[in-house]
């Protein structure tokens, strides 16, 4: 029997002022989200993704200690027990990314994930925190993820998760696909310019080299006073041959749903042995800071 899986990716503009206050701010996004959640369940969505740090916005474009009030613990935290019932109400997986507070001062960009029946499963920590360019000042936020690259068994099918920059780093998604992933999602905050290029480029390519299917999520619109740049939404789905095979407009809130056929992973697999032809012993060099740039005679 085909394996089929009904997939949504959700996109969404800032609701209120960034000037307004926080917990405004949260319960705005939450409620926005839970409509467009009441959508994608609509649609029989069985797992579906939020965008990074979804119920806010990208507060990374300055540096301000203001915005360590948005964290909240996971899995005890307000927005997962929430998700939590939502999750079991719809009986639709659900990831959850949210500004997570470990302890008082360690905080970390977090995904959490919960099961069709409102099961917390576990949370993935961004590994990679960018802090290079304008208006991305995420080091000020965020410690780097130390809980590896986890893959979730889900009722539907086997989830891992990838948040934004980490999207640059082809090691990870190696991990995750070796790991057992079927589906990545990558929930993301990304703007015109370097990275658009890239934004339908590096993804699939991930795909293709570890044969799963990805679901990038970016966010829309433009966020006040910050002048960062337009987020271009193009929220999709790539299949393990690295074809998009549903995509959101660049300027609107949106669910993105797609089928995926997750036997395809196995008939790629066959084709391109990647897994089968890897030479790790030959890989050393890529857990050492540097390198020598030449070979000793």
């Amino acid at each position: 029997m085909a394996r089929n899986v009904r997939c949504a990716l959700i996109q969404a503009s800032n609701a209120l002022s960034t000037e307004r206050p926080l917990a405004q701010i949260r319960k705005a996004m939450i409620d926005k989200h839970l409509k467009l959640i009441e959508q994608a369940a609509k649609k029989k969505a069985q797992i579906l993704c939020l965008q990074e740090l979804f119920y806010g916005p990208y507060f990374c474009a300055e540096q301000n200690a203001r915005w360590y009030e948005l964290t909240e613990r996971v899995p005890d935290g307000p927005t997962t027990r929430l998700m939590q019932k939502i999750a079991a109400k719809h009986r639709t997986v659900i990831v959850v990314p949210v500004y997570e507070e470990h302890m008082p001062g360690v905080y970390f960009n977090t995904a959490a994930v919960i099961d069709s029946d409102g099961r917390y499963l576990g949370k993935y920590r961004k590994h990679h925190i960018p802090h290079c360019h304008p208006g991305f000042w995420e080091k000020f936020y965020f410690t780097p993820g130390d809980l590896g690259y986890p893959v979730f068994e889900t009722k539907y099918a086997r989830v891992g998760v990838y948040i934004c920059y980490d999207r640059h780093f082809p090691e990870g998604a190696r991990i995750l696909g070796l790991n057992g992933a079927e589906i990545v999602f990558n929930p993301s905050a990304t703007v015109a310019g370097l990275s658009e290029y890239l934004w339908e480029l590096e993804q699939p390519a991930h795909a293709v080299a570890n044969g799963y299917f990805v679901g990038a999520i970016n966010r829309v619109g433009t966020e006040k006073p910050w002048s960062i740049g337009e987020f271009y939404g193009k929220s999709y789905f790539c299949n393990p041959r690295g074809k998009i095979i549903a995509q959101a407009s660049r300027d609107k809130d949106e669910v993105v749903v797609a089928d995926l056929d997750l036997d395809m992973i196995n008939e790629v697999r066959k084709v391109w042995q990647f897994f089968r032809d890897r030479r790790p012993e030959t890989y050393g060099p890529l857990t050492t800071q540097s390198t020598s740039s030449a070979a000793a005679d």
